[in-house]
C-alpha cells in the first residue's frame, strides 16, 4: 500500500472584512497631527488642521499611491501610454477623548468611523510644543495610548454583551438535534469566549488565537480591537533627525507589554510639511542630513498590514498594479478587472516579476519555460504579472 498523503494544513482564515477595496483610518487623540499627516500624506488639504479639538468631525478619504520599485521598473520596460499603481486608501477620523465609548465628546459618531474602516494608524504626539494644546494638558503619549485601547475594548464590550444578549434570547428554545441548533449554541459559545477576552483578559481580540470557525464568528462582530494597528509616533523635528525622543522607548516597551508584534514607525510632520514643497533632488540633499521622508514606509506599512498584495497587468497601452487579499485565487484576481473575467474564467498566463527582471523580456521567459499556465485552484503571489484567458 503506498503511504497515505498526509493532510494539507488548514489555511487559517483572516479577520477582517473579505475584500480587496480595504480602507485604513487615522485615528488618535484631538490636537496629535492626524490631519497635518493626512494632508501631506494624501498631498491635499482636505484635513481641516486647526490647534483646537474637533478641527475634523466628518471623516475625509484619500488614495495614497503604494510605493513600488517593482513598478517603476515595469513602466521603464514597456514605456506604456497609461500607468496606475497601488493604491491605500486612507481616511482622517476626529480626535478621540476619553469617555467616547460612553458618547463623550464626538464619542460615537467617531467610533462608527473606527468601526467601518479595516485597519488603524494610530497616532501618538512625542513632541512638546507651547503653541499646540494638549486636550489631556501635557504631551504624554503613554496615557494616550491607554485612553485609545481602553475606549475601543469599552465600545467593543459593550457590542458584544448587546449582541450575545440577542443571541440568548433567541436561543432559549434550541434543541440539541438537529445541525442549526448545534451551530447556534457553537456561535453563543464563542461569543461568549470573545467576551471574556475583551471584558476580563482586557486584551485586543486581535491578538486572541481563534480557530477558523471563530474567526468567521468574529468577522460578524466587526470589533474595534480586531483590526490591525500600526503605531506612528509624531516626533519634532529635531528629534526624527537626532534619531532621539525620550517618549520613544516607552512607546516600545508598552507595544511591547500590552500588543505584541505590532509595528512602531517614528517620524515627523513638521519635517514631512516642510518636505512636501520641495523638489525630488532637493528632498535627496535633505536625506543625507538624516532628514528623509518617512511617508512611502508608512503607506506600504498600512498595505501589508491589511494582508493585501499587488498582481501587474504589462503592455504597451497601460502597466497596472491590482490590490488583492493575501490568499486570492486566480478566478477572484482576475474578477479585480472584470466581474466577467471571473464568471467566464479559463486560465490565466502567469509570470513573476523576478523571472522577468532575470531574464529581460517577455519572450526570453517563455523560452525558459518560466511562463506558466494556472488554473483555478492558483493562489496569487505578490508580484505575479498575468494575463487572463476568459471564455466568449
Amino acid at each position: 500500500m503506498p503511504p497515505k498523503k498526509a493532510a494539507a494544513a488548514e489555511k487559517k482564515a483572516v479577520l477582517g472584512r473579505p475584500s480587496n477595496n480595504l480602507k485604513i483610518g487615522i485615528v488618535g487623540l484631538p490636537n496629535v497631527g492626524k490631519s497635518s499627516f493626512f494632508n501631506v500624506l494624501s498631498d491635499t488639504d482636505l484635513g481641516k488642521a486647526a490647534n483646537f479639538p474637533y478641527a475634523t468631525i466628518n471623516p475625509e478619504e484619500a488614495r495614497i499611491p503604494v510605493p513600488d520599485a517593482r513598478f517603476e521598473w515595469l513602466c521603464d520596460v514597456y514605456k506604456p501610454a497609461s500607468k496606475v499603481p497601488a493604491f491605500l486608501t486612507c481616511i482622517d477620523i476626529a480626535g478621540l477623548t476619553a469617555g467616547a465609548s460612553t458618547g463623550a465628546g464626538l464619542g460615537n459618531s467617531f467610533l462608527s468611523h473606527v468601526r467601518a474602516v479595516d485597519g488603524i494608524f494610530q497616532m501618538v504626539r512625542s513632541f512638546d510644543d507651547a503653541e499646540v494644546i494638549h486636550v489631556e494638558g501635557e504631551v504624554n503619549p503613554i496615557r494616550d495610548m491607554e485612553i485609545i485601547r481602553e475606549e475601543l475594548r469599552l465600545k467593543d464590550e459593550e457590542w458584544i454583551e448587546k449582541h450575545l444578549d440577542n443571541l440568548k434570547k433567541s436561543g432559549r428554545a434550541l434543541g440539541s438535534n438537529s445541525l442549526a441548533d448545534k451551530a447556534k449554541k457553537e456561535e453563543i459559545a464563542t461569543v461568549e469566549k470573545i467576551l471574556k477576552i475583551v471584558k476580563e483578559d482586557k486584551k485586543d481580540v486581535r491578538k486572541a488565537e481563534w480557530s477558523n470557525k471563530e474567526v468567521d464568528v468574529v468577522n460578524t462582530l466587526q470589533l474595534l480591537t480586531a483590526k490591525p494597528v500600526i503605531y506612528l509616533a509624531n516626533l519634532s523635528e529635531k528629534d526624527y533627525v537626532r534619531k532621539k525622543n525620550k517618549w520613544l522607548p516607552k512607546i516600545k516597551q508598552w507595544i511591547d507589554e500590552n500588543n505584541p508584534g505590532d509595528l512602531l514607525i517614528p517620524f515627523s510632520v513638521a519635517l514631512e510639511e516642510r518636505l512636501a514643497p520641495l523638489s525630488a533632488e532637493e528632498k535627496a540633499e535633505e536625506a543625507k542630513t538624516g532628514a528623509a521622508s518617512a511617508l512611502g514606509r508608512i503607506t506600504t506599512a498600512g498595505y501589508t498590514g491589511l494582508d493585501l498584495i499587488r498582481y501587474f497587468t504589462c503592455g504597451p497601452d497601460e502597466v497596472r498594479a491590482w490590490t488583492i487579499r493575501k490568499g486570492t485565487k486566480a478566478p477572484q484576481a482576475a474578477g479585480v478587472i472584470h466581474s466577467d473575467f471571473e464568471n467566464k474564467f479559463v486560465c490565466g498566463e502567469i509570470m513573476s516579476y523576478d523571472d522577468l527582471k532575470e531574464y529581460g523580456s517577455e519572450a526570453a521567459v517563455k523560452a525558459a519555460g518560466k511562463l506558466r499556465q494556472q488554473g483555478k485552484p492558483y493562489e496569487m503571489i505578490d508580484g505575479d504579472i498575468a494575463y487572463w484567458k476568459a471564455g466568449a
